[in-house]
């Protein structure tokens, strides 16, 4: 009769082997095919709706959209087999949409032109082949960053890299590094680029390195007042930094958006690692405080709060005031529930509806469905991203997971929160549809962290070697040994055996 296996759990995977997931690639691949077919339909659409001759142009474009992707998708299959199946889908949707939408708007720019007598450049076109650029990326952080843990041994070296690129469009000159008002741009001679985009990520990687090293220090509770443990004094360093850090976003890039982006993001690492809320009302305090001390000192932070309290104020038609918002809000009006239709409304009469206003040209073509639509898309990338937050083995994983999806909820809450008038209007674009670079190559840095941390999470852990079986010690036979002679040999004879 055979000894029974001393490791319960290696008797278990005996009889039961554990199964493993499935990868769910081919989900994937269906999936990326499904959006390309939605974006080729919605250029169908703008071009009948425009009155523009239908070519095989069209189909051409949805196949090439279609084959970018499932170089993508290559990728992931190769280098991430087991991240979330669902992630990169709902990217490549929202991203198409927004090159259906700037298409759109280049056909009003262009026939705009056409009656002036000037030639007009599509827009569409850049923003095509930062798209192109930007999956490159996606794929080499993939290669890069095999483990997502790795990136702990940089952590500090990203804070300080973060922390310069976010302050360097501040001490630059205005010709260097200010567009609309916004210092928050670095002017290079044959592009510009928004340091702040890629400076989140790293503050990101920073924090949660941070915060898994110090996690003791914010869970020890100071003095009590009212009945709420305060933490102690000692401790605020990290809350401190982080409002002079975004105060002085808003005071020298006059930047409330991105101010309170990076803001919100560090209130929610610390909150995730310490589950404390005294924290979080403690930086709403330090947050609150400063932007009332900023509004009684600068104007740009008046205007801004002027024309979202009052977008049709006296203040409407002159420069810097309202008119960008109230022409958001008229569209959105105009669009009601279902929409005028894709090529069939005026969204080209909103400044920057391209860009900061894209999600109002959306809502208004596609009205409130088509807009909740989008915005659903957003939730999804979070709830996804969270899950896998929830779902990976390490504390560090879990951080900077729920930081990255929680980035994706706050930035398309305070875009959209800014065209709707819910709070003042910002200049932060929408991830994945708005025009520009900086953001596009920005987010899909952050899609690909997100996917190598949920293979990480799907992953299959390794199971450790069942040790052999041993007999227990009273059953064990006893060997004697006997010492050798002192001197000689044991033979007795003089010589070594």
């Amino acid at each position: 009769m055979g000894q029974p296996l001393a490791d319960p759990l290696s008797a278990q995977f005996a009889t039961n082997p554990p199964r493993e997931l499935p990868k769910r690639r081919g989900t994937e691949l269906l999936l990326l095919a499904f959006a390309a077919f939605i974006v080729t339909l919605a250029l169908v659409l703008v071009e009948a709706n425009q009155e523009q001759e239908l070519t095989l142009s069209i189909l051409w474009l949805g196949l090439s959209y279609l084959g970018v992707l499932t170089a993508a998708h290559l990728a992931v299959r190769r280098w991430a087999p087991y991240a979330d199946p669902v992630l990169l889908p709902c990217v490549a949707l929202l991203n198409g949409i927004g090159l259906v939408m700037i298409h759109r708007l280049d056909l009003a720019e262009a026939e705009q032109a056409a009656q002036r007598g000037s030639e007009y450049s599509p827009e569409v076109t850049k923003q095509v082949l930062f798209t192109v650029i930007s999956l490159a990326l996606f794929v080499v952080v993939l290669v890069v960053v095999n483990d997502h843990r790795t990136l702990t041994r940089y952590g500090y070296t990203f804070g300080l890299i973060g922390i310069a690129a976010l302050a360097l469009p501040a001490v630059l000159p205005s010709s260097l590094s200010e567009v609309n008002g916004a210092k928050v741009w670095l002017k290079l001679p044959f592009f510009s680029i928004q340091p702040g985009e890629f400076a989140k990520i790293l503050l990101m990687i920073f924090f949660a390195s941070f915060l898994v090293s110090k996690r003791d220090l914010f869970m020890v509770a100071g003095k009590k007042v009212l009945g709420v443990e305060l933490p102690r004094a000692r401790d605020l360093g990290p809350i401190l930094i982080a409002a002079a850090a975004s105060i002085g976003i808003l005071v020298f890039e006059k930047d409330l958006g991105t101010s309170l982006l990076y803001f919100s993001i560090i209130l929610v690492m610390l909150y995730v690692a310490t589950e404390r809320v005294i924290w979080v009302v403690v930086g709403l305090t330090f947050f609150i405080g400063g932007c009332i001390i900023a509004y009684n000192l600068f104007t740009h932070v008046q205007q801004r709060v002027e024309n979202w309290l009052n977008p049709l104020g006296p203040r409407y038609d002159e420069l810097g005031g309202s008119y960008q918002l109230a022409q958001g809000l008229f569209g959105l009006g105009t669009g009601g529930v279902g929409g005028t239709g894709l090529g069939a409304g005026r969204p080209d009469i909103v400044p920057a509806a391209g860009t900061d206003f894209i999600t109002a040209s959306i809502g208004e073509e596609l009205g409130f469905i088509g807009l909740a639509a989008v915005l659903m898309l957003y939730l999804l990338i979070a709830m996804r991203g969270m899950r896998s937050a929830l779902a990976v083995r390490d504390t560090f994983g879990k951080l900077l997971g729920g930081g990255l999806a929680f980035t994706m909820v706050m930035q398309i809450f305070v875009v959209v929160g800014g065209v709707t008038a819910l709070i003042p209007e910002t200049g932060i674009t929408a991830p994945f549809l708005s025009q520009g670079g900086s953001s596009l190559l920005a987010n899909y840095i952050l899609i690909a962290l997100l996917l190598r941390i949920s293979d990480a999470a799907r992953k299959p852990a390794k199971r450790a070697k069942p040790q052999q079986p041993q007999a227990p010690i009273a059953e064990a036979h006893t060997v004697l040994v006997q010492r050798p002679p002192a001197g000689g040999s044991p033979n007795g004879d003089g010589r070594t055996a």
